[in-house]
């Protein structure tokens, strides 16, 4: 819940020219608040970027206040949506069930899905990650098409707090949860306090395809360093 209008165009002016640098087949999605969509849009014709939502909800339209329908979504040029964040789950009540219809719902009117599952610090303590995971994605994947999907591995106990999960443990993780994918061509991401100064490291494990950024895609700079990572 960052940047308004006004400070949205302020960030592309000055983020925008470093895309030049980027090396070509790079995919680069912004996801900010549903007020911003529809001035990004228009902004980002015809560029690098793509347009990606924080969320969804799983009904065209009805008596829901406070959320947002996939066809509002997509008549704003939005092609990608987040479902599941961590997030939404802690402090919105959003459970497997409810992530799930909000998948299905994007898929049926041609989004995206970028589903995020991870484990609190609680739950990695108690040994419990590689089941918690397991169960997050059995409950969440019925009856979605793994060919139109993205995955963003999450560790709760690494957003925002500083605390990176090892590269090697998030190459792991992700490997267990592309093991099991019906499709393992899915692009699985990492997310939980990425920085410019640990992207190229990240971006060096086998499993891990890309990353979801947090508060380090607040600042143009500090973003497009992550954008434009180097190849290790």
């Amino acid at each position: 819940m960052f940047k308004t209008q006004a400070e949205t165009q302020e960030f592309l002016q000055g983020f925008l020219p470093h895309l030049e640098e980027t090396p070509q087949g790079r995919e680069v999605i912004l996801c900010p608040p549903f007020t911003d969509l529809s001035v990004l849009s228009k902004t980002l014709h015809g560029s690098l970027i793509q347009l990606g939502a924080q969320n969804i909800h799983w009904e065209e339209y009805g008596a829901y206040t406070g959320e947002i329908s996939a066809p509002m979504l997509t008549e704003s040029g939005v092609r990608f949506v987040i479902v599941g964040h961590s997030e939404r789950r802690q402090y919105f009540a959003e459970t497997d069930a409810t992530v799930n219809l909000r998948l299905r719902t994007a898929q049926r009117f041609g989004l995206t899905p970028i589903l995020c599952v991870g484990e609190s610090k609680q739950q990695r303590d108690a040994g419990e990650t590689e089941s918690l995971i397991t169960l997050q994605l059995d409950k969440a994947l019925v009856d979605i098409d793994q060919d139109n999907l993205v995955i963003a591995y999450e560790p709760i106990w690494a957003i925002g707090t500083g605390d990176t999960c090892e590269v090697a443990e998030a190459n792991r993780i992700i490997g267990l949860i592309r093991s099991q994918l019906t499709n393992p061509n899915v692009s699985i991401q990492y997310g939980g306090s990425v920085k410019p100064n640990n992207i190229d490291e990240i971006m060096a494990q086998p499993e891990i395809d890309g990353v979801l950024v947090g508060g380090a895609s607040l600042e143009p700079e500090s973003f497009a360093r992550i954008v434009n990572f180097q190849s290790v």
